[in-house]
């Protein structure tokens, strides 16, 4: 299963993110957990330490790897050779694999190309050469996936908060869904504290919600403390989630 997780930055999609890894592995999955959000708070969500996340270099950064494998100027390898980068670019914890691919990056300039042409090829090796769960934490769009990608990936899921600034950002993770002929995006509704949230979320994108995360304290403590402990509550909900799906 490859499952893309997208929404505005504060609602909650690389907790989503997380809690999602644990669920599968408590299943008995191998879980791919892919953070492409340039934020990359993932790994501490998964327990990984200060010191291992400093040590690991995003993808988008690693200019030898980049110049090796991609080459510089005008003319460049877009199908490298990647098999290897996963193995020493992952960190490890029981059946959970983290990689931090970094962003995509922007702008008008051929020198932006070799770095993209590498994350870009991780994410197909990831998605098309891999039999394990994927998880991947975009930023608030889905930059990463590219029309031939995007055919692998079973679901994107747009968290969303009861906000319009939330909304409003779903609306434009949906067009560029629409754009990539992705077929199955379901909303999460999350932060949710009464029936009339949800339902502003509903009627402000018209379309049903596959599921909400109500607000939970302990959660949200979590993110004040900075330790991954997930109430077993917050895991259930996701498993129903995922079993309506």
């Amino acid at each position: 299963m490859k499952i893309a997780i997208s929404g505005k930055g504060g609602v909650g999609k690389t907790t989503a993110a997380a809690g999602l890894a644990f669920l599968f592995r408590e299943k008995g999955s191998r879980v791919w957990a892919v953070d492409a959000d340039p934020d990359a708070n993932l790994g501490w969500m998964l327990g990984f330490s200060e010191d291992q996340l400093q040590k690991l270099l995003p993808l988008s950064e690693q200019k030898e790897e980049i110049e090796k494998r991609i080459g510089r100027g005008p003319f460049f390898t877009i199908n490298p050779e990647v098999d290897d980068l996963l193995e020493k670019n992952t960190l490890q914890q029981e059946n959970i694999y983290y990689l931090k691919m970094g962003g995509i990056k922007e702008g008008g300039s051929s020198c932006y190309c070799p770095e993209n042409a590498l994350l870009r090829a991780v994410l197909s090796n990831l998605l098309f050469d891999q039999d394990d769960v994927v998880i991947l934490d975009m930023a608030a769009g889905i930059e990463h996936l590219t029309r031939g990608t995007a055919k692998a990936v079973d679901a994107v899921f747009i968290v969303v908060e009861p906000s319009h600034s939330s909304i409003n950002t779903a609306f434009t993770i949906l067009e560029l869904t629409r754009d990539l002929g992705i077929e199955r995006v379901e909303i999460i509704g999350n932060k949710i504290s009464s029936p009339d949230e949800r339902k502003f979320i509903s009627s402000s994108l018209e379309r049903p919600l596959i599921g909400v995360l109500p607000f939970s304290r302990e959660v949200y403590e979590m993110g004040l403390q900075k330790k991954p402990i997930f109430p077993t509550s917050y895991i259930k909900e996701l498993g129903s989630i995922i079993e309506k799906w």
